[in-house]
């Protein structure tokens, strides 16, 4: 909720925000909230917030009691926002964030974050108190001071109420938060069928047309990667297509769906498996963002075509050595059980290219060469040159962090193979985020303006909470997505 100047009764805390100089810290903004914040009572905070160490460093807390002169509010959290001059969106998101997360078990609280950026301030309270506690029975649940804050009203000057981008960043947060649940949700819980119609409920729901493809269509239909990679599981693949027809231009949105990945025949060490829970991440990302777009009426037509599997040892698994015919007809030496990411994009790619979009975007937790390359907060960004830069400023803007990488022409040669078409890996570990991207290539239309994003490192955060990132699933890159999805309605 937003508010105008006045904190209401029983306001528990009262956020403000805090830049650093070598004066000393200064609250910010220093020219709005006169009537709540008198000189007054800014002096007193800032003695008060001196006097225990604040500094105002970038998402450092400190919390004191509320001054005699302001009313209503029992406390009062000071985040760091770092030096003044370097204040931007991204660094409001990330404070307001880390506030959030510190306020579990409070019932009301206020900020004057929302009088820097409204939009960014809404995003990073909600996406930093998210929480996902649906498989935790009594034993763990959260008790009543362990669950998060219950209500932020954020203040903002009367004259500049801020409707639309408070309503703006509520969706967004809300599409964020639609993709770290399913990401979070265990395997035994969404396996491919699960996975395809959860998103046939929401995207129905939301008033777009679905198509499910379970194994007999996929099979009448050649798609042979999503099968291939499936075969190895009891619980069947499935390929799901959701649009939303608002406009002209065309969008295609591929995602990979891996519901679970031990590797296959292939298999990967025991160490970390877990996380391969994660492996659906892109399917999460561009499912939630073909919501979004329509909950904000962009004038564009999306599609989103997401193929799901369950990547299985066993006896009916496809072995290293097989040979599998795409859809489409490109044939594939699988000499790695374990690169099956890249095995069912490129089937739902050549479906997607079969709409004539405009534009057509993959992402994939697709290869631990990503997280070698760039870490595990920086998505690559691959494919047509111009698209590839363009996706890549946006996804920084936004504060996702992508960046653009090279598709070289020699990688290309590794993987050929001397049986089918192509193969599934090269035979060396050099660039292999970019053969990846280089096999995906194969089967995207020269005419079409392609982006692919490997955020195999990005999408789950297996480390410590920080700014409105917790442990878990992130919703990378969601607001990447949709960002550049407004810019081109933007055209």
């Amino acid at each position: 909720m937003a508010r105008t100047l006045t904190i209401g009764p029983d306001t528990d805390v009262l956020v403000i925000g805090l830049t650093s100089s070598e004066n000393g810290p200064s609250i910010a903004p220093d020219d709005l909230f006169g009537d709540v914040l008198t000189a007054d009572v800014r002096a007193e905070l800032l003695d008060q917030l001196g006097a225990v160490g604040a500094k105002g460093k970038a998402e450092e807390l400190t919390r004191v009691p509320a001054p005699a002169g302001l009313d209503n509010v029992t406390s009062v959290l000071a985040v760091g926002l770092g030096a003044a001059d370097k204040v931007d969106a991204e660094q409001i998101r990330r404070s307001a964030g880390v506030a959030g997360r510190s306020l579990n078990g409070t019932e009301l609280v206020a900020t004057t974050l929302s009088g820097l950026d409204l939009g960014a301030a809404a995003e990073g309270f909600y996406l930093g108190a998210y929480s996902f506690n649906p498989f935790r029975s009594e034993k763990s649940a959260p008790k009543p001071d362990e669950q998060p804050v219950a209500r932020i009203e954020f203040l903002v000057p009367e004259a500049d109420f801020g409707e639309e981008a408070l309503f703006r960043a509520q969706l967004i947060a809300e599409a964020v938060a639609t993709a770290r649940d399913f990401v979070n949700t265990p395997p035994s819980h969404l396996f491919p069928a699960e996975f395809a119609s959860r998103a046939q409920v929401l995207a129905e729901a939301a008033g777009l047309e679905v198509e499910v493809l379970d194994e007999k269509a996929l099979e009448a239909g050649g798609y042979g990667g999503v099968l291939g990679v499936g075969k190895g599981s009891s619980r069947p693949p499935r390929l799901v297509r959701l649009s939303y027809s608002g406009g002209p231009k065309k969008i295609a949105l591929v995602g990979k769906g891996i519901t679970f990945d031990t590797g296959g025949i292939s298999i990967k060490p025991a160490q970390n498996m877990e996380n391969m829970t994660s492996d659906m991440a892109g399917a999460a990302a561009v499912i939630a963002t073909t919501l979004l777009a329509a909950r904000l009426s962009l004038p564009v037509t999306v599609t989103a075509t997401v193929p799901m599997a369950e990547n299985m040892p066993s006896a009916t698994a496809q072995r290293p050595g097989d040979v599998l015919t795409q859809y489409g007809g490109t044939t594939v030496e699988v000499l790695n059980t374990d690169a099956e990411g890249r095995l069912i994009l490129a089937d739902a790619i050549v479906r997607a290219a079969e709409d004539s979009p405009d534009y057509l975007i993959d992402v994939a937790t697709l290869t631990g060469a990503q997280m070698v390359a760039l870490g595990t907060r920086t998505p690559g960004v691959m494919g047509t040159d111009d698209f590839r830069d363009r996706v890549a400023r946006l996804s920084r803007e936004v504060g996702e962090n992508g960046w653009a990488m090279p598709l070289p022409a020699e990688l290309r040669a590794d993987l050929n193979s001397k049986i089918a078409d192509l193969a599934n890996v090269a035979q060396h570990r050099w660039g292999g985020m970019l053969s990846a991207a280089l096999f995906l290539k194969e089967f995207v239309p020269e005419d079409v303006e392609w982006a692919h994003l490997d955020v195999a490192g990005p999408a789950y955060n297996t480390g410590g909470p920080f700014g409105y990132i917790g442990k878990g699933g992130t919703g990378v890159p969601v607001r990447t997505l949709i960002a550049v999805i407004e810019d081109i309605a933007g055209e």
